[in-house]
């Protein structure tokens, strides 16, 4: 039995918007902004509007993993000391499993100084608190098929398509009938095409245009 790989998730966030959740810690407060990126560039740019917005905090320390196979990542401790803030930040996003995702957690100074120990603690906290309260999405390797059947069999074959869960990306009109692109977890593909083959009795023709990676709500207990 082959050993399942844990899931590769990122946040999704109302109309892009960052997601903020603040925590205090001795009278220091801890604002975390979260925000899906799909590249370093994006991630800087966040990192960057968060400073101005954030403008007369002492410390903005980030973390950020973009990508999959293979993974980038990126952490600055921004003047904490070495190994306090973004190191942690960024080892609860991978302990979390997260990609495509940027963590800038902005510190105010209360007064209080909280050693190295509790350095680590406030910002992996605050990371970690921002995450609980976060719309997780799983991202799939999918195989992409192309489903082609009739008019009058596509009305029925959508329905049966999206009520077993399977992920519709498009669907086109033609003509001579309807194409579906469907996404199908690569380890289900043969089971997919009888499924198929039942649901539109022998009618739908299947073609393979190649695979990516989709967006599937993230439940924990469920690695189908």
């Amino acid at each position: 039995m082959t050993a399942q790989q844990p899931p590769c998730l990122t946040v999704r966030t109302p109309d892009g918007r960052p997601l903020v959740h603040g925590t205090e810690v001795r009278k220091s407060r801890f604002l975390c902004s979260l925000l899906r990126v799909e590249d370093e560039a994006e991630a800087q740019a966040f990192v960057a509007a968060v400073r101005k917005q954030y403008w007369d905090a002492r410390h903005h320390c980030t973390a950020f993993v973009i990508g999959d196979q293979p993974r980038r990542e990126r952490s600055n401790d921004d003047g904490e000391p070495a190994g306090t803030a973004g190191a942690p930040m960024l080892e609860v996003l991978r302990r979390r499993g997260l990609t495509d995702t940027a963590a800038v957690v902005t510190r105010y100074f209360g007064g209080v100084l909280l050693g190295a120990g509790g350095l680590v603690r406030a910002y992996g906290g605050a990371v970690s608190a921002a995450l609980d309260r976060a719309e997780l999405v799983e991202r799939r390797l999918v195989a992409l098929l192309a489903v082609s059947t009739d008019h009058v069999r596509a009305g029925r074959l959508e329905n049966d398509l999206r009520a077993a869960g399977h992920v519709v990306r498009d669907v086109s009109y033609s003509g001579s009938g309807v194409r579906f692109e469907v996404g199908v977890p690569e380890p289900q593909t043969a089971e997919f095409l009888e499924w198929l083959a039942a649901a539109s009795a022998g009618a739908a023709e299947v073609e393979r245009l190649g695979s990516d990676r989709v967006d599937v709500p993230w439940r924990p207990n469920d690695r189908s």
